[in-house]
C-alpha cells in the first residue's frame, strides 16, 4: 500500500491546529444548539414559543452556523500541506454556506417564522447567522 506522505513545518502545524480547534467550536454550536432545541420543543409549555436562551441568544441558527463552520474547518486544515491545488477545496465550504445561507437553511426557517411576533421580537436582537452578544 502505498501512502500520500507530506511533511508539515511549523506554518502546517498551526494551520491544522487553528483548523482543529474551529473544527470543534463548529461542532459544539451545531450538537448543542440541537440538543437545546431539541429540549425545547419536547417541553409542552413552550408550544408557540421561540428559543432565545443558549447558543439561540447569540445567534438564530446556531446549528447551521455549527455545519458551515465545520466545513470551513475541513477546508483550512486542507491548506496545512501549502498546496496551490488545495485552494480548490473552497468550493465546499462556500458552496454549503451559500445553501445554508441563502437557499435550504435560514431562509426556510425566517419564512417560517415571519408572521410571528415573538420571533420578530428575537430577529431584532439577534444575529441571524455569525454568533454576536444579542442586541439592547
Amino acid at each position: 500500500m502505498n501512502l500520500v506522505q507530506f511533511e508539515l513545518d511549523m506554518t502546517g502545524y498551526i494551520i491544522v491546529g487553528a483548523g482543529v480547534f474551529l473544527w470543534l467550536i463548529g461542532f459544539y454550536f451545531e450538537a448543542v444548539g440541537d440538543q437545546q432545541l431539541k429540549n425545547f420543543k419536547k417541553d409542552p409549555a413552550n408550544k408557540g414559543k421561540i428559543l432565545s436562551t443558549g447558543l439561540w441568544k447569540y445567534t438564530r441558527h446556531p446549528n447551521y452556523f455549527g455545519e458551515a463552520l465545520m466545513w470551513w474547518s475541513v477546508w483550512i486544515v486542507s491548506m496545512s500541506s501549502l498546496s496551490l491545488t488545495n485552494l480548490y477545496g473552497i468550493i465546499g465550504p462556500i458552496f454549503i454556506t451559500y445553501l445554508l445561507l441563502y437557499v435550504s437553511g435560514v431562509p426556510l426557517l425566517e419564512k417560517k417564522y415571519k408572521d410571528n411576533e415573538a420571533f420578530q421580537a428575537y430577529a431584532k436582537k439577534t444575529s441571524i447567522f455569525f454568533p454576536l452578544p444579542p442586541k439592547k
